[in-house]
């Protein structure tokens, strides 16, 4: 998956923060949207350019399933992807001169797992293998374009690490990773850098969270991403992306979720903020 301007996995959990594997038996489940509207994108060189306004939709189902106290399954799959771009209309006749365009397909779908290896005082650490299926369409629409994938298969090994604590009474969490993703078909290698924190209110019923992700691509890879235009699948993005989101909890199980992100700064990605919702339930 490499929807650089979406809030990786989307992780909300009302189960306590402290319980950062999830036991045996126990299951998380959300059902998201998240929606991308842009018009100008960041350049190879970090600089700002208008393109043509393209947009990109997602239907997913996330899980996360806990196979025994140490190991964790998780599964993302992006089951529906419109990538469109409106029509192109002349400014002095008024006349459309390119017509709308739009594919709708099934996204690359992301399969992982995460060991915890226990805590150290109030520290959690776990590792997590993610892959990265190319289940998407590499080309599509009428120019090729139109993508809901990016073709290669890739392998996110990360380092976690996260915290439960205090400022003022009031309960805090803290997670973080490092990760090293390996992609194929001349793609760029990458460094991941992520972090999150948030608290409840409301008797824990309410969930407030900020989160970064940084991704630094390698240069090691073949493909040339310089006419690129800010292509969600192009190779060599780099991302710094600011996001927060809020939850609700409507009943012992289940709940849904707003949220929103924003690129700091980035090369050869769109220039837009992006918009996520969903409904979760805790098993």
């Amino acid at each position: 998956m490499k929807y650089y301007l979406l809030p990786l996995f989307l992780l909300i959990n009302f189960v306590s923060h402290a319980q950062w594997i999830k036991e045996k038996g126990d299951a998380y489940l959300k059902l998201g949207g998240w929606s991308l509207l842009a018009n100008e994108h960041f350049t190879d060189e970090g600089k700002l350019d208008p393109n043509a306004t393209r947009g990109l939709f997602i239907s997913s189902l996330y899980g996360q399933i806990g196979l025994s106290k140490k190991i964790n399954l998780i599964a993302y799959v992006p089951f529906f992807v419109k990538n469109y771009q409106f029509a192109q209309v002349s400014k002095t006749n008024n006349k459309e001169y390119e017509p709308r365009q739009v594919y709708n397909g099934l996204g690359d779908i992301n399969l992982g797992i995460e060991y915890g290896f226990g805590q150290l005082k109030n520290w959690h650490f776990s590792g997590t293998l993610t892959l990265g299926i190319p289940s998407g369409a590499d080309a599509a629409g009428i120019d090729g374009s139109y993508q809901t994938g990016d073709g290669e298969f890739n392998q996110l090994l990360q380092g976690n690490v996260g915290k439960s604590f205090s400022l003022g009474g009031q309960g805090f969490y803290f997670k973080s990773y490092l990760g090293y993703n390996n992609r194929t078909e001349g793609f760029s290698d990458e460094l991941h850098s992520y972090a999150e924190t948030g608290t409840q209110f409301l008797k824990s019923k309410l969930l407030l969270l900020t989160r970064m992700h940084w991704i630094k691509p390698l240069y090691n890879g073949t493909l040339d991403a310089s006419n690129a235009n800010g292509a969600i699948f192009a190779n060599n993005i780099e991302s710094l992306v600011l996001g927060g989101e809020i939850a609700v909890l409507l009943s012992s199980k289940w709940g849904i979720s707003l949220g929103a992100s924003t690129p700091l700064y980035g090369k050869v990605i769109y220039r837009a903020s992006s918009f996520s919702g969903g409904v979760f339930l805790n098993l």
